[in-house]
């Protein structure tokens, strides 16, 4: 018998590890404080069924949950204590919310004794986690905990996913109960469902009659586990298939029919282009915002037939007025989708395919052209892009923060078709989001490399988890490119505000140094053979590493954002919005 399996008058902490035990939970992040010390009790009495993994705050515990169940398409699960625990706990969470990550938050509150003595630590938690998530309960009692987990996990994993938050006064976890513990499920999607039959075949019927048709999907492909389903639709119909940065890797992106990224950042140029003139679009599991579509122009929302899967009724054809809405689980509607439509003539398939060989070959071509020298010590994003995908290959996990990883990662580096092996918070776009991500995503994938990019700017918000990967013996490789500006805003400053700086130009940081300070060991990249040197070590390393590239600011060498080459260009001098 494993302990704390005894039925009778076990402790609320007691209930509550094994209600999470009992669900399949295999992992908890999270980062201690006074209320929630009898949960500890309690977890260090069972670390042969959950293991918990020490965090430098609560922020990151949320992170590291939240690059956990993207990449295991299974309920990830962080912890903190009252006041400001639970307020850093409440701002990891809000990229989960965003993105319809499954994050189950459990946090520990004051003393039902003290509410309402203005005590330390005090705060309404009910209010403070209703803007980042879908649901969330302050139990009231011990014998409640095993229900209310059960709720909870339910709750994450229904309909369209994501963080839940479950608040337990400190006294609910040290009194007893004898209550007995369900048993569950922590995998993604807990359902499986169809869309109408009638809107089905109205969708199919309008692939298959489309001279230009279109697929554009987004992460929920991934938490789906979509990949063959739409990879067996695009080959049925010949559909190309572009891809949001959340969706990136739905299909291989080197397929025959794939496109790449769409949308405004990231994008290469050929995949806005041809979404531009399609005629028939399907989205599947993506918001189609304007961020996904470049500014509703990829597609456009008129002069184009659209259909929309989606888990959420809500959000189906939201953007595009008229839209056919598919509610349902994107691999059941996509099958559905495939078993109505009749499977296209080779004639038209292979006429289509050489056209998308044709806009790639010419894309390479392109960007094949000589480029200006980036400067003294200066690295190209794109190079080091290039370089690690030819180092660690596509199969590589990777995880990157906001800003410059981001549109290079989206355009140059080519994902397998089988996982959300590209992990970029597109949800908030937080910075300081990836060290600890990457951290999750390795505890998920136990022995596997996992590749970190991120700037120099979120090292400064998240560089104290380089110490819990070190103190973990974590296989990361973490890139910091850095540009030693706030480049992003700055590019912004430049391009739509005349170049009038404020704010942009933080004092220079190093990384490698500070890596130093945390255990790891680093290295600086001057020149790309350097680099190449130091990728190589890094992957011979049981444990993590951080390599530090400097590189151009934005408005020296523009990244792919399609927005700002319009502005560059001359074709647009309007600044675009979100």
């Amino acid at each position: 018998m494993r302990s704390g399996d005894d039925q009778t008058g076990r402790t609320g902490a007691d209930l509550l590890v094994d209600s999470l035990v009992r669900h399949g939970v295999d992992v908890v992040f999270g980062f201690p404080g006074d209320t929630g010390v009898a949960l500890y009790d309690a977890l260090s009495r069972r670390q042969t069924d959950l293991r918990h993994v020490l965090a430098r705050d609560e922020r990151h515990a949320a992170y590291m949950a939240d690059g956990y169940s993207r990449t295991r398409r299974h309920l990830g699960v962080c912890e903190a204590a009252s006041g400001a625990g639970a307020v850093y706990l409440a701002s990891g969470l809000g990229e989960a919310f965003a993105s319809g990550i499954p994050v189950l938050a459990v946090t520990t509150d004051n003393n039902h004794r003290s509410r309402g003595t203005l005590a330390l630590s005090e705060i309404d938690q009910l209010a403070l986690f209703s803007a980042v998530t879908k649901w969330r309960c302050a139990v009231e009692s011990t014998a409640d905990i095993p229900r209310a987990v059960g709720e909870a996990v339910t709750a994450a994993l229904s309909g369209r996913p994501g963080p839940v938050a479950l608040i337990l006064a400190e006294n609910l976890l040290e009194e007893t109960a004898d209550v007995p513990v369900p048993e569950g499920s922590a995998t993604v999607p807990a359902h499986r469902g169809s869309a109408a039959a009638p809107d089905v075949a109205t969708a199919a019927a309008m692939l298959a009659s489309a001279e230009r048709p279109a697929v554009v999907a987004g992460g929920g492909i991934h938490l789906s586990g979509a990949w063959p389903n739409l990879t067996d639709l695009a080959e049925h119909l010949a559909l190309p298939v572009a891809t949001s940065i959340h969706g990136k890797g739905a299909i291989a992106e080197t397929h025959d029919l794939a496109l790449g990224v769409s949308g405004g950042n990231g994008a290469r140029t050929y995949a806005n282009a041809y979404l531009a003139q399609a005629d028939a679009v399907l989205f599947v599991g993506t918001r189609a915002n304007s961020t996904d579509t470049a500014g509703f122009t990829a597609p456009p929302r008129a002069g184009v037939r659209v259909a929309h899967i989606d888990i959420d009724v809500d959000r189906a054809g939201r953007n595009y007025p008229g839209a056919i809405s598919l509610v349902g689980d994107a691999a059941t509607v996509l099958d559905q989708l495939r078993a109505a439509a009749p499977r296209l003539g080779d004639e038209i398939r292979a006429a289509r395919v050489a056209a998308l060989r044709q806009d790639r070959r010419l894309w390479a071509e392109q960007d094949a052209r000589p480029s200006p020298d980036p400067g003294p010590d200066l690295l190209r994003p794109r190079d080091v892009v290039r370089a690690l995908h030819r180092a660690f290959g596509p199969a590589t996990w990777v995880v990157a923060d906001a800003g410059t990883p981001t549109p290079y990662l989206a355009s140059y580096w080519e994902a397998p078709g089988d996982g959300w092996r590209v992990v970029i918070p597109r949800g908030h776009g937080p910075m300081g989001f990836a060290i600890s991500a990457a951290i999750g995503v390795s505890i998920g994938h136990p022995g596997e490399r996992v590749l970190c990019l991120t700037t120099e700017g979120s090292v400064a918000m998240g560089l104290g988890d380089w110490e819990t990967a070190g103190r973990l013996d974590l296989p990361i490789t973490f890139v910091v490119l850095d540009n030693t500006s706030m480049g992003w805003i700055k590019m912004i400053q430049h391009l739509y505000l005349d170049g009038r700086y404020f704010g942009v130009d933080p004092g220079r940081i190093d990384p490698v140094l500070l890596a130093a300070g945390m255990g790891l060991p680093g290295g600086r990249a001057t020149h790309l053979d350097q680099f190449d040197l130091l990728v190589k070590e890094s992957a011979s390393r049981s444990g993590p590493s951080v390599i530090h590239a400097r590189v151009p600011e934005h408005m020296d060498s523009p990244p792919p954002v399609a927005a700002w080459q319009a502005a560059l260009s001359g074709a647009s001098t309007e600044r675009p919005i979100h």
